[in-house]
Parts: C-alpha cells; sequence; structure tokens
C-alpha cells in the first residue's frame, strides 16, 4: 500500500528530513509544506532532480500553506517555528512556537485525523505536550524527536572517546530535549556489547555526557542557527521506523501515564516505534543515580509547560 508522508516546515530541518525520506525511499510520496511562497516547491524540485544520481522512487512535491495537499498523510513531521540562535535556550522560543505549533496540528488534522505526528519544534518537550493534548489523538499517535537525535548525539561523542565506529555503538538519553534536562544513559552505554565504562574512566564519560548535553548549543554557536543535518535524519528515521513498522527502539518523547515515575507529561523515554507509532514504553533498569537526574529532568519540564497553561495556550 502507497505511503505518505508530510513535512511542515521546508527550513532547514523540514528540508533535510524529506531530503532523507526520499533518498531512502520511505514512503512512495512526501509532501513539503511551508508558509513562504517558493520554498518548499523550490527545495521539493532540487530533491527530485537528484532522483537519478541518488537513487529515488518517492515523489517529493512542495506546497505553499495548502494543507489539503497532506491529506491522507501516514505520518506528518512537525518543524515549523522559528530556530535557536545563538545563546538562546530551547524554552525561550516557546510564546513564538507555541502558536505556530497548535496551528499547524489544528490544520493537519482536518485533513488527516488518523497521522501520527512527529514533533520537532522546539522546546519540543512542551510542543508536544501541546500537540498531544490539542490534537484528541491517542498518546501513541504523537512523539517528540528529542531521545532520537540526543543519542545519536552521544554515540557521536562516545566514538570520539572510543576511536570507534559509532554505529557499533548502543547508547541511550532520556529525559528532556534541554540542555540541562536530559539524561545519557552512561550505565547502559556499550561498544560492541561491552560496556563503555569498562573501557573509557568515569571521568572521560562524565566528559562525554557533559558534551551531549550541550551538543544543540555547540552547533548553534559554530553555526549561528539551530542545527539541521542530524535533527532531519532523525525525525526521518523514526517516520521510517512507523511506516516500515520496523519496531526499532527509539527513545522518543511520549505523554506519560505513570512510566519511570512520571505522569501527564511528554518526556523522553525509550519506546518500541512501529506501525502505530508508540507501540510500548521500555522500562530501562538505569541507576539510581540515573534515576534522580530523570526525576529533576521531569520537574524542570513541567515548569515549562506550566508556561502554556499561564498563558492560556492550554
Amino acid at each position: 500500500m502507497a505511503k505518505k508522508v508530510s513535512v511542515i516546515g521546508a527550513g532547514n530541518v523540514g528540508a533535510t528530513c524529506a531530503d532523507v525520506l526520499a533518498t531512502r525511499n520511505v514512503a512512495s510520496e512526501v509532501v513539503l509544506l511551508d508558509i513562504k511562497e517558493g520554498v518548499s516547491e523550490g527545495k521539493a524540485m532540487d530533491i527530485m532532480q537528484t532522483a537519478t544520481l541518488v537513487g529515488i522512487n518517492s515523489r517529493v512535491t512542495g506546497v505553499t500553506n495548502d494543507y489539503a495537499a497532506t491529506a491522507n498523510s501516514d505520518v506528518v513531521v512537525i518543524t515549523s517555528g522559528i530556530p535557536r540562535k545563538p545563546g538562546m535556550t530551547r524554552e525561550e522560543l516557546i510564546g513564538v512556537n507555541a502558536g505556530i505549533v497548535k496551528s499547524v496540528v489544528e490544520n493537519v488534522l482536518k485533513h488527516s485525523p488518523n497521522a501520527t505526528l512527529i514533533i520537532v519544534s522546539n522546546p519540543m518537550d512542551t510542543m508536544c505536550y501541546l500537540a498531544a493534548k490539542i490534537s484528541g489523538l491517542p498518546r501513541n499517535k504523537v512523539l517528540g524527536l528529542g531521545g532520537a537525535l540526543d543519542s545519536s548525539r552521544f554515540k557521536y561523542y562516545l566514538s570520539q572517546a572510543l576511536n570507534a565506529n559509532p554505529n557499533d555503538i548502543e547508547a541511550t538519553v532520556i529525559g528532556g530535549h534541554g540542555d540541562t534536562t536530559m539524561v545519557p544513559l552512561t550505565s547502559l552505554a556499550t561498544c560492541k556489547g561491552v560496556p563503555v565504562s569498562q573501557i573509557l574512566s568515569k571521568e572521560k564519560l562524565e566528559e562525554v555526557a557533559a558534551a551531549t548535553k550541550v551538543g544543540g548549543a555547540t552547533l548553534t554557536g559554530l553555526l549561528g542557527t539551530s542545527a539541521w543535518y542530524a535533527p532531519g535524519a532523525a525525525a526521518a528515521s523514526m517516520a521510517e521506523s512507523i511506516i516500515k513498522d520496523q519496531k526499532r527502539v527509539i527513545p522518543c518523547g511520549v505523554l506519560v501515564q505513570g512510566e519511570y515515575g512520571e505522569d501527564d507529561m511528554v518526556i523522553g523515554v525509550p519506546i518500541i516505534v512501529g506501525e502505530n507509532g508508540c507501540e510500548k514504553i521500555i522500562d530501562f533498569p538505569i541507576t539510581d543515580a540515573e534515576k534522580e537526574a530523570f526525576k529533576a529532568s521531569a520537574v524542570a519540564t513541567r515548569k515549562v509547560n506550566q508556561i502554556l497553561k499561564d498563558t492560556g495556550v492550554l
């Protein structure tokens, strides 16, 4: 059966996501939508002109603010919103991006009421919480990018420390998608099945975890804006696991209902991602210190969520 993925927002992250989806032939149809005239159309055309070069069989189209073109999408990736600038926190984006995300979700669901939503917009956990609350969708159908991206960065920093192939590394980040709230699970990280704690010193592992936490801010400082290759690819990998029912274990933001001791909030936890979105939340055996860090992350995330309520968005 033909599958369709729509990407809302044709900025750097959205366009990269669409490109990865097309290059990997994840869906037969990929729609790229943006509010700026010509941007999504131009980027879709540019992607399609690589078809004979990289073996694309998907059809990528771009539209300007025409949500009818996204009708009957199986997955919708929402990247809309303003990106971070150097010195900005993700939380500082909440005022502008909350209104954007709310409007996008409402428009998307008019045409694709059964779609699974992947939220990329920052502050991601809070924007995903907003989408989960206003969409009326079951919690398995609204996922946040955070953990997928942060875990990829964690693997990168571990591979640098180990001088190893990052594809040989298994590592997970849970908690909020924030510079101070994410929780790299150093206790469970492995390289070819060997715990990295047996290879790297405690001090080096702490250094890797710290670098992971500010991985986004590091790139923002270098680039002058938010990163896009890894975020776009991470969102595409989540969509691929849904479209192809791969049932991959991916840490994602999801509305927890008692899992990991938290309730009524979106926070990153390891889940099985398949055709039904979040098919199961997995209870990883984490250390007491990691449990405390996760709890602190939840407290900080709730404070940001409260802004939605204080400002009347929710």
